[in-house]
């Protein structure tokens, strides 16, 4: 693509101002003044930060930069989940609920920050029971159900190393997440629910480990309580029966800050996805410091994220950030349109949320259905509204402002990423927000709209999004394939390069327009077309494959797949049904393409590689740019 491109900024100067109390009241109640101040100091900044938390040993020194390379909080000992449980349950929050969980039809549990205390450490000691020790890691494959986040605390109570992995995936792909990680355990349910159906995860994982060695027990949580699920005794064990017998107390294990806390695997470039791999002690304070801030997250707040604990944004801030700060945390197994188009409303009124994390996706559909379904709810005890996943754009911030905000709630448009950690550009609360732009870099991170050479572009032009410096929560480095990392730091000099497109504002607002690389963001979810090309070839008819995102007005993007055949395999209506529901069975329903076209030939480079810009071009009617690579 271009060095840099021009965009039209009509609509730029239309901006929403709110309420003065908001900034009154905000933890960062000037951003321009906090924002100089990291500046000034940027190390003081994140040291500033990390004092808020305890630490079983401080750090000898903030950061340690080698580009790329970042180690924060060095030779600092901590467990994070000591500052997500112990440091409330010993002062007045051990009483205060720290977890409501709301299933489809309206089930209700409740913990307490004491209870969920209990339940991590009993089952932080049943995995120990499994030989389960520091650095060994765990695949987490469930419901978005307390017990996942239960599973997620106690491996890191031990130091064991948790691999969630989204529930929406097939055999296929959990097994490919399984099999990298060398996961020694794996924690499932029977089922989970959605829509009103049960669908089966349990016979899935089955298959996925087949041909997954490391794999020693498979720990499953039983939710059909009228029909107990059958447990093959040599492999398998239950997640109750596990705990039975175990104490309700169980030391944090004493972790570096630079140990890993986690891996989650994101979609690549290449077909495989990369496992994204996070440490203990600067994802602890940049979650903790982002939800505190982002938020402007208060001990009386009632806060629903409605992420799957399968992504970043669920480890992020449904479990770590909000736990670090002490929040009452609300999880949900709904969707938005079950059993009608107000089962979020509902949810927000019944529990009294007070900050509402939600995707674009899920507002463009609520925009779809009309103001008479949030009209049906009382929706006044929301302050804070939240956009997570892909760009906001302009009509679905102002619905979402005016209908459930009441053109009184402040929205935070946030762009971050897997490998980010954290959030890192927003308008916080209190400031000027303008549709369609997400805002600015947080008090703590730099970012930039650059061209190839990482030159910055001109107010009103676009670019690439560049973060120049490093922070706490960044990636350390792509699991057992360091190059990968090292290609973030070396796309553009000097920069960490995000691979989305961006325009820069006149006032410093950034607007992000959308991906520049080969992964599509469909309803939330990032899709690598190359996974997606990979399992369509897997299938016997097909020779080669392309896919895009094609934009759609819902879900942000849809997959289309373009397809060679192979000798003797003809097109046919049938066979675009078999290649759909081949790749739902192999990588999830999730990744299924819309839309299936026959093909002759692709557009290829000289060197053989796809040209899937030119094929989108064609489909959106547009220029493709420079095709002086294409081959003849």
């Amino acid at each position: 693509m271009a060095e840099s491109f021009e965009v039209s900024m009509a609509g730029e100067e239309k901006y929403y101002i709110p309420d003065p109390s908001y900034k009154e009241q905000a933890w960062t109640k000037d951003y321009g003044r906090a924002y100089k101040e990291f500046l000034a100091d940027k190390e003081g900044f994140w040291e500033r930060q990390a004092h808020h938390l305890e630490w079983f040993k401080k750090w000898d020194k903030v950061l340690e930069w080698n580009y790329p390379y970042a180690k924060w909080f060095v030779n600092a000992k901590l467990n994070i989940t000591y500052n997500c449980l112990d440091r409330h349950v010993a002062n007045h929050r051990r009483n205060k609920v720290a977890l409501i969980w709301r299933g489809e039809e309206g089930e209700e549990r409740i913990f307490t920050y004491k209870k969920l205390y209990h339940e991590v450490c009993r089952f932080a000691n049943g995995l120990k029971k499994l030989g389960v020790v520091k650095g060994d890691r765990v695949c987490i494959y469930m419901p978005l159900v307390p017990e996942q986040v239960i599973a997620m605390l106690a491996c890191a109570r031990i130091g064991a190393v948790h691999s969630v992995v989204f529930g929406g995936f097939g055999v296929n792909a959990l097994n490919m997440r399984i099999n990298d990680a060398e996961a020694k355990i794996v924690i499932t349910a029977d089922v989970t629910i959605r829509r009103g159906k049960t669908i089966p995860l349990k016979t899935i994982v089955e298959e996925a480990i087949i041909n997954a060695p490391s794999v020693e027990k498979v720990v499953v949580l039983s939710r059909e309580v009228d029909q107990p699920v059958e447990l093959h005794k040599e492999m398998e064990i239950d997640y109750y029966e596990l705990m039975e017998g175990v104490p309700a107390e169980c030391k944090p294990e004493v972790m570096d800050a630079e140990d890993p806390l986690f891996i989650l695997y994101t979609s690549g470039s290449t077909g495989t996805p990369k496992g994204i791999v996070h440490t203990c002690g600067g994802y602890m304070v940049g979650t903790y410091y982002t939800t505190l801030n982002v938020f402007d997250l208060k001990d009386t707040d009632v806060y629903w994220c409605t992420a799957d604990t399968g992504w970043i944004t669920g480890h992020s801030y449904v479990v770590y950030g909000p736990f670090c700060v002490g929040a009452t945390v609300v999880l949900a197994e709904a969707v938005p349109d079950y059993p009608d188009a107000g089962s979020y409303w509902k949810i927000i009124q019944d529990l009294g949320i007070t900050i509402f994390y939600t995707a674009p996706t899920a507002i463009r559909m609520f925009m779809r259905v009309g103001d008479e379904w949030p009209d049906k709810y009382d929706l006044s005890s929301l302050r804070i509204l939240g956009s997570v996943g892909e760009p906001l754009n302009p009509e679905a911030f102002e619905w979402y402002y005016r209908a459930i905000g009441k053109d009184r709630c402040p929205v935070v448009d946030t762009w971050w990423q897997t490998e980010t950690g954290m959030q890192m550009i927003t308008t916080m609360v209190g400031e000027p927000m303008r549709p369609g732009f997400a805002g600015k870099a947080i008090p703590g991170v730099v970012a930039d709209v650059v061209d190839k050479q990482g030159t910055p572009v001109a107010p009103g032009n676009g670019g690439f999004l560049v973060i120049r410096e490093p922070w706490p929560a960044m990636l350390r480095t792509v699991y057992k394939n360091d190059e990968r990392y090292r290609t973030y730091w070396h796309t553009i000099p000097d920069c960490y390069t995000a691979g989305d497109l961006a325009v820069k504002g006149k006032d410093g607002n950034i607007m992000i327009i959308g991906r520049a690389d080969d992964i599509i963001i469909m309803a939330g979810h990032n899709i690598g077309t190359a996974e997606v090309e990979s399992a369509l070839v897997s299938h016997q008819a097909v020779a080669e494959a392309a896919v895009i995102g094609k934009p759609d007005p819902l879900k942000g993007n849809l997959i289309k797949a373009f397809v060679i055949l192979r000798v003797g395999f003809q097109p046919s209506e049938k066979l675009k049904s078999d290649l759909i529901y081949h790749v739902r069975m192999t990588i999830g329903p999730i990744a299924m393409p819309s839309e299936i076209e026959f093909m002759d030939k692709l557009p290829k480079t000289r060197s053989g590689k796809i040209m899937r810009r030119v094929l989108k071009a064609k489909e959106m009617g547009i220029d493709p740019g420079d095709v002086s690579t294409l081959e003849e």
